[in-house]
């Protein structure tokens, strides 16, 4: 898709640096907390897809705040076309929908360990096709640091798992409805997030407005699908708030500012810092558990711990960096 010379994996440089570390610590304490936080103020009765459409209308809003406040509106409003939202945010979108779809038919054939360690492979295919679209490499440190980033993730996920009960089943029907899906998923979590990556970097798409975009994008495709989807028949027999309180909007609100600040750092920073907030989140959601909940972490996620922090340290440490000769 692009054809440059092959540059540092992040080129975060000087006043940036602080501001993609401040909007990585609010993702990982957003991405922490949402789990604790839906499941005390979202009710089972709530429907799925009343809290993910008011989730994306949120979105919408927040980033309209955002660009009023910083003046980008007008100029943007002004610049827009239709075939250039589609480049930048109507394929990631789509592709976004199509894991999503992936990701739940194979949650319900696999146990929660399998499913959680196959997910993390989605941070190795974000690499991979932020090489290919816009030819950033990764040293052999931020290699060996991705792989040490997994293993946390893979021991994280075997925490989480040996409390549940793994299930057992046709080994083809695992395979083809479990296994697969997961693993196609994650290849296209990786090419959607490079994608978004290459339209802010190179396209100079703003964040804010591709979460417009996506968000509009995907709600279409989710309203698409209410007409003979469960969640479409309670919503007409129940109403769509059916289940809700006030206290509801915290983690709806929560989740879309989350998402804004996805917009921010994989326009800063890129999708494969992302990956390391989202390991990093599951270490904070185990504190969170202990404190409030007064669930110990397990010893995986102990283990996990030094590993994650390794793993950033290298990362942000040994950049690539061009040679002369490629220069």
């Amino acid at each position: 898709m692009v054809t440059t010379k092959p540059k540092a994996s992040t080129p975060v440089p000087g006043k940036l640096r602080s501001r993609v570390w401040f909007y990585s610590i609010l993702l990982t304490l957003q991405y922490g907390a949402q789990p604790l936080i839906s499941k005390r103020f979202i009710s089972r009765e709530v429907i799925v897809t009343s809290s993910v459409l008011t989730c994306e209308v949120a979105k919408v809003v927040c980033a309209i705040i955002l660009m009023a406040k910083d003046g980008s509106l007008k100029k943007l409003a002004k610049e827009w076309t239709l075939m250039g939202s589609l480049t930048a945010s109507g394929l990631p979108a789509a592709i976004y929908a199509l894991q999503n779809s992936l990701l739940q038919i194979s949650y319900r054939n696999l146990d929660s360990l399998t499913f959680s360690m196959l997910n993390q492979t989605k941070i190795i295919f974000t690499a991979l096709f932020t090489f290919i679209i816009l030819r950033q490499r990764q040293s052999i440190h931020q290699i060996g640091a991705l792989f040490l980033l997994i293993m946390a993730a893979v021991l994280l996920s075997i925490g989480e798992g040996s409390r549940k009960a793994s299930s057992s089943g046709d080994p083809e029907q695992i395979l083809l409805y479990g296994i697969v899906p997961v693993l196609v998923g994650s290849v296209l979590s990786g090419l959607a997030s490079s994608l978004c990556q290459w339209a802010s970097q190179v396209k100079n798409h703003s964040s804010y407005f591709m979460t417009i975009e996506m968000s509009i994008v995907g709600s279409l495709c989710l309203l698409a699908s209410i007409s003979k989807s469960p969640d479409g028949e309670a919503i007409r027999r129940h109403g769509f708030f059916f289940g809700w309180t006030p206290l509801t909007l915290i983690p709806v609100v929560a989740n879309a500012l989350g998402g804004i600040l996805v917009g921010l750092i994989t326009s800063l920073a890129g999708g494969v810092t992302k990956g390391f907030v989202v390991v990093s989140a599951l270490l904070v959601t185990a504190m969170l558990q202990f404190l409030f909940e007064g669930k110990p972490p397990s010893t995986y996620s102990l283990v996990a711990l030094p590993l994650v922090i390794s793993s950033i340290s290298i990362y942000q440490k040994y950049p690539y960096r061009v040679k002369k000769k490629e220069a």
